[in-house]
């Protein structure tokens, strides 16, 4: 690779990016392995996630930012509404529309799950990266997200 500050050649950067997905695909496949027993389908729990992220949605709403067909929400919703991982309440403009949003039973759900895959990163962080490394990760994460910025 280039030295410090150099432009990188596009060969460099597509050969960096792809390593990048790699671990980074290997990192969430952790991150979903540690999130311990939350019993639900991905994309069921794509679905719980984006709930506690942007609050109630109508399931068209929801659809959308997944990018799947409304009835494809539908069939999921409605599993989660059957465990009680979802409740439904009329929309407070258009009563056309029903929000869903997450039982406090959910709501646990995801915080015991937050709580093992954070868990299980810091204790990865502690007893695989030295004190240098750690630093270097620490320094990482502005840059890791500017690239996913909008």
């Amino acid at each position: 690779m280039s030295g410090q500050g150099e432009e990188r050649s596009a060969a460099e950067l597509a050969d960096v990016a792809g390593e990048l997905r790699v671990v980074v695909s290997r990192l969430l496949r952790q991150l979903r392995a540690a999130r311990g027993e939350m019993d639900v389908t991905p994309s069921q729990a794509v679905v719980m996630s984006r709930l506690a992220t942007d609050g109630a949605l109508s399931v068209a709403d929801l659809a959308r930012a997944e990018k799947v067909r409304p009835q494809s929400m539908r069939v999921t919703l409605a599993a989660l509404e059957e465990r009680g991982l979802v409740v439904r309440a009329p929309h407070p403009t258009d009563h056309r529309q029903v929000l869903m949003s997450l039982s406090p039973e959910a709501e646990r759900m995801l915080e015991v799950a937050r709580g093992a895959k954070e868990s299980w990163l810091a204790t990865a962080i502690a007893t695989k990266l030295s004190p240098a490394e750690q630093d270097s990760l620490f320094a990482a994460i502005p840059l890791l997200n500017r690239l996913v910025e909008p």
